[in-house]
């Protein structure tokens, strides 16, 4: 039997579990369906430029412990795939953000978060960088590795240069630079 039934073990006592029983807490499991929903919410939050409820998200994320570096990640690719070319400055903050998440650590970078959070939400979108990638990688899965042209091979060599490689070559050329076969292909499109 416990003599002092008051205290149960090192600092918990009766008080505090009635305390922590009876409390308001955050559900959260980080390998589970909450997890993948707040981060969901958290990230369409910022995509539909609503800062206040990305910041609910962002707190609510802290709040129940989740890993500041996994959401700083998120920010970094988010500044990429959804803002882009639009604000390109979007992904020097995040990549800032995320760098002060790694040397600052929590609390204090919340702050940092929270900045981050809301230039990201209030930033102009565009997903036109993330779909041209999309279609570029396509058709190097589809075409394998197509003939590089000859004008902007690297020619280390005297034998190189004799066969032709880096001939032609010029900086600031018109001239399209992509394989024979896909001439003509527009992958960059501004929305």
């Amino acid at each position: 039997m416990i003599e002092n039934t008051e205290k149960l073990y090192g600092d918990i006592t009766v008080e505090n579990l009635k305390q922590t029983l009876q409390s308001k807490f955050l559900s959260y499991d980080k390998k589970g369906d909450e997890h993948y929903n707040t981060i969901s919410a958290f990230i369409k939050s910022m995509r539909a430029s609503q800062p206040d409820a990305a910041l609910y998200y962002l707190a609510r994320m802290i709040e129940s412990g989740e890993d500041p570096k996994f959401i700083a990640r998120r920010m970094v690719i988010f500044a990429s795939e959804d803002i882009g070319m639009e604000d390109p400055h979007a992904l020097v903050l995040a990549d800032a953000v995320f760098r002060a998440v790694e040397t600052i650590g929590y609390p204090e970078a919340g702050i940092n978060l929270s900045h981050g959070v809301i230039y990201l939400s209030l930033a102009p979108k565009s997903k036109a960088a993330y779909y041209a990638y999309l279609a570029a990688m396509e058709d190097a899965k589809k075409y394998g590795n197509l003939t590089i042209p000859m004008s902007i091979r690297n020619a280390p060599t005297k034998l190189m240069k004799d066969l032709g490689y880096h001939k032609g070559y010029e900086k600031y050329t018109k001239t399209n630079l992509l394989p024979e076969k896909l001439q003509g292909k527009k992958y960059w499109k501004k929305e």
